[in-house]
């Protein structure tokens, strides 16, 4: 058999380079026919093994013995003359070898804190010796002349991979990424040209950002603020990003970051008066009516930016808690909703900038879920620009304590996406890869990484001492000068500045925060957040009793007409045949034949609202479908599954409806929608669980944003949450919705939790969430069984006369009050019912109540006022005694029902659980339950 060299001109050769890099981080993945090839690279005698020609890509990642191809033969071959590999060869995998290796040595930590070497970044390594360097070879690098030689291509290879900047690129599978990437760093060996007013501009806003620091520091002895210090250099950072963001015709940004910084970037960046902020030092802002308020580093802000090129671009910086990371789906979500509100369908005028901590981003799940949300249709928003502040350490941990992985970033890897690593300290570098990162996401729509490695100056907070678990990092940092200064030496060596051009620069912003302290010292106005401006004028907070009620209905004729629309389908459309009769019960409830079920019911609110001028937007792990098989809102051809909407066809101006499976995600996907939500007052937006059990997972966007934004903010949402809840011993992971969770963060009607028991119910409350101007999350409980159940049902006229009743009375008409009254909610009504039924007892009242929060104690002491004082009365619930509402009731009017009424609740014992695993066991306790109900003890 012949032996063949795989030069670089080979049609095989990317195939190679793909393996190449797996065997590069882990030989033992790769086929052992392979190990012995590229072995021969990587230990000091190339060109020992050659490759035979007749080889499969398949066998790559399928050797013999696993099923794959014809598997490459591989011959030895003495290292004599022709049987050595060619300078060409090895050249050519010395390039590739700094590609994929190359960051590991660069020169990216402030701190110069020593790095592991990589023996195979040598040219001797590689069998290129000294007496090689100066032979022309051709030029395989980006750029350059046609012949080079390996000294300047060693050089090249320096200082583009290994200089202040690391790139991580090889993983992308893409060749036109990674040859664009090349392409643009090897031609300019990742340096960028900057004009002297460029630099003069960097150099500005660098110290901007160290005299703010110095300022804060010195004014506000003691005070916590998170500073930036050590980490200035995000200022030119994000000034050039917004620059580049409006040459692209970006026309909105939106912000998220925790709380290193933050102050900084409000006043640099984001354009908050300094005075403001210097008042809420003085605890001058938090005097609002409005609510209680937060702490100054977790507040956002709004502005305008206006480019060097006239262009504007208006900027959001979230507001955010201090779960560091959570905000990371919320500011896509908010990006997203703007590019839809404003029909930008290319997704090419929003973006979005997050701005991670390293421990944070390393360590909080979150950070991959919104990752992976990056390229789904339903979450994409044209790429995401990610920027890492790397202060090398968490409040008090260090790196090798907090991740497993070489860098913070590592989780981006996942996506074929490139990450940058930059020294914080060099703002030319920083310059640099902003002006990369801006550039690859207007090319590729994709997200990108910029991992600026800094330090943080102070400890984690300014009253903390960092010396005492980090002594030799901080005696490193002391040695540090601020980046303004260096960078000012630098611009001074070059001529780029004079030294009375930087002292001018320094002297003009301290007196300007002087002036503005002054002003906040002098100043008795009270600071105050607004969040009904702009989209959100007209729409209301507060109290749910100052709100508007009206909510006009819709006539049966409409009811019916939207009904058999939703009927429809196209004529070449194959259905599956288990479907026809789910569209026959449509047309047979359309024509009044037969009573609306839950699905009909949730569909027409739907229907009447996109009629109406309103969209909708719903998202769930099975939400097209429904998790139940209730719901079929996008219908698939079973010949070719194309996919159909009748929602999206019911009149030629309506708005539309989105309809989409979400990840299997609750915390990221749920702190999208409510992102969307803030941004899209005017449309219904739902976020809706497989089962109401998983919102477990999705508690830290329940307490920190949607139960508290509002108190904190002054931030309103009309997010509503679709919860299936119910007992009907499927076991502890798939019956409670965590009912008593929502109902203990409920305060100054913040939320509206509801549990419908009709399909009335359901479409009248969707309907009155967009149709009153009172903005405020919804919590709805929705039913599993009750989806089919013969007696959960409702007619055309209870949806066109109807409106949505916070409590619904007992459907029994006596001559004489009930000698006992059971009160619940939910399923439990129906079998309560028909128990009821079954003893012939017409003397227990039933009443439900299906709004538990805001209270309806008016409704409830309407729908009472008939019975007599001392009336037993019984709250019944399914859940265990500490859970559900039960408890919730308790609190709120104590063992006598509004002051009259003896009130004891009926429900599971207290239990650890949420429900037992055993069907015979649940039937049992559930039986316990409504036989107790109707007891006279």
């Amino acid at each position: 058999m012949t032996t063949q060299n795989f030069l670089p001109d080979s049609h095989n050769l990317p195939y190679v380079e793909e393996l190449f890099t797996h065997f590069l981080a882990d030989p033992a993945s790769v086929p052992q026919e392979w190990q012995q090839y590229f072995a021969s690279f990587t230990n000091g005698t190339p060109g020992a093994y050659r490759l035979e020609p007749s080889f499969h890509r398949s066998s790559i990642f399928n050797p013999p013995g696993n099923g794959g191809g014809s598997a490459p033969s591989v011959t030895h071959a003495p290292l004599d003359g022709s049987g050595a590999a060619s300078l060409q060869e090895k050249v050519v995998w010395l390039i590739r070898v700094y590609r994929v290796r190359g960051h590991m040595i660069a020169k990216i930590d402030p701190l110069g804190m020593p790095r592991q070497s990589f023996p195979e970044l040598d040219p001797a390594y590689h069998g290129i010796s000294e007496a090689d360097m100066d032979r022309p070879v051709a030029q395989r690098m980006a750029g350059g002349p046609a012949m080079t030689t390996p000294r300047e291509t060693f050089a090249r290879l320096r200082n583009t991979y290994c200089r202040s900047i690391g790139v991580q690129y090889m993983h992308i599978d893409d060749p036109k990424m990674r040859e664009w990437l090349q392409t643009r760093m090897e031609t300019t060996e990742n340096r960028i040209k900057l004009t002297k007013e460029e630099q003069i501009r960097i150099f500005t806003r660098l110290t901007d950002a160290v005299i703010f620091e110095e300022f804060v520091q010195k004014k506000f002895i003691g005070s916590k603020s998170f500073s930036l210090e050590g980490g200035e250099s995000l200022i030119p950072l994000l000034d050039m990003a917004i620059e580049r963001a409006g040459e692209y015709g970006v026309d909105e940004i939106v912000l998220g970051m925790a709380h290193r910084g933050r102050l900084n970037v409000l006043a640099n960046i984001m354009g908050k008066n300094p005075r403001t902020i210097f008042s809420e030092f003085e605890d001058k802002s938090q005097a609002s009516i409005l609510g209680h308020g937060d702490v100054k580093y977790h507040l956002g802000y709004s502005s305008d930016w206006t480019t060097t090129a006239g262009k504007k671009v208006h900027l959001t910086l979230c507001f955010n808690a201090s779960h560091l990371e959570f905000v990371n789906p919320v500011v896509i979500g908010r990006a997203r909703a703007k590019a839809d509100r404003n029909g930008d369908t290319k997704l090419e005028k929003k973006l979005a900038i997050v701005i991670h901590g390293d421990s944070a981003m390393a360590g909080e799940g979150v950070v991959q879920e919104t990752f992976n949300l990056s390229q789904l249709e339903a979450y994409k928003t044209g790429g995401t620009l990610h920027i890492v502040l790397n202060n090398q350490i968490g409040f008090t941990t260090l790196a090798v304590q907090n991740r497993s992985m070489t860098y913070c970033s590592d989780v981006a890897k996942m996506l074929q996406i490139p990450i940058f690593h930059v020294d914080g300290e060099d703002p030319e570098a920083v310059m640099q890869v902003i002006s990369l990162a801006m550039d690859f996401r207007r090319e590729f729509k994709s997200d990108v990484v910029i991992d600026m490695l800094c330090y943080r100056r102070r400890g984690h907070n300014e009253g903390d001492e960092p010396s005492y678990t980090q002594p030799l990092m901080y005696e490193a940092i002391r040695q540090r000068k601020p980046v303004g200064e260096s960078y000012k030496s630098h611009l001074l060596t070059q001529g780029g500045i004079s030294a009375q051009q930087a002292d001018e620069i320094g002297h003009r912003r301290r007196a300007y925060l002087e002036d503005e302290l002054a002003a906040a010292k002098n100043s008795t106005e009270m600071y105050t957040v607004s969040s009904l401006a702009g989209i959100w004028q007209g729409y209301t907070g507060g109290l749910e009793k100052h709100s508007d009620h009206h909510i006009p209905n819709v006539p049966v004729e409409k009811l019916q007409q939207l009904l058999r629309k939703l009927s429809v389908y196209p004529k070449d459309f194959a259905l599956h045949p288990k479907l026809q009769r789910f569209f026959e019960l449509r047309e047979e409830m359309a024509a009044g034949k037969k009573p609306l079920d839950w699905s009909a019911g949730e569909a027409l609110a739907f229907a009447t609202l996109a009629t109406g001028g309103i969209p909708v937007r719903m998202t769930g792990q099975d939400s097209e479908r429904g998790t139940f098989s209730h719901r079929h809102a996008v219908l698939h051809d079973i010949k070719n599954e194309s996919t159909y909407m009748p929602l999206n066809h019911l009149a030629p101006d309506q708005a539309p409806v989105a309809i989409h499976n979400s990840a299997l995600s609750e915390v990221a996907v749920l702190g999208f929608e409510y992102g969307y939500s803030i941004d899209t007052p005017d449309g219904l937006v739902i976020w809706e669980a497989q089962f109401g059990d998983f919102v477990n997972v999705a508690q830290v966007i329940i307490d920190q944003f949607l139960c508290s934004a509002e108190e904190k903010w002054q931030r309103l949402s009309g997010l509503v949450m679709l919860l299936p809840h119910g007992f009907e011993g499927m076991g502890p992971e798939h019956s409670s919705a965590r009912l008593e969770r929502f109902l203990m963060l409920s305060a100054n009607d913040n939320i509206q939790v509801v549990v419908p028991s009709t399909p009335a119910q359901m479409y009248h409350v969707l309907r009155r969430q967009m149709l009153r101007k009172w903005r405020k999350p919804l919590v709805v409980f929705t039913p599993k069984s009750l989806l089919r159940h013969p007696e959960c049902v409702s007619s055309l006229a209870d949806l066109a006369e109807g409106s949505f009743q916070r409590i619904i009375p007992d459907d029994i008409k006596r001559d004489k009050p009930p000698s006992r009254v059971l009160l619940c909610a939910g399923k439990i009504y129906y079998e309560l019912h028909a128990r009821r039924a079954e003893l012939k007892r017409d003397d227990v009242a039933i009443i439900r109540v299906e709004q538990l929060y805001p209270g309806p104690e008016d409704e409830l002491r309407q729908v009472l006022a008939g019975v007599p004082d001392g009336t037993p009365t019984a709250w019944v619930q399914e859940e265990p005694d500490n859970m559900g509402a039960w408890r919730h009731v308790r609190i709120l009017f104590g063992e006598t029902l509004l002051g009259r009424l003896r009130l004891t609740g009926i429900c599971r014992a207290t239990s650890a659980s949420p429900a037992t695993g055993s069907p015979s066991r649940h039937k049992a306790e559930q039986a316990e339950i409504i036989n107790k109900a109707f007891s006279e003890s």
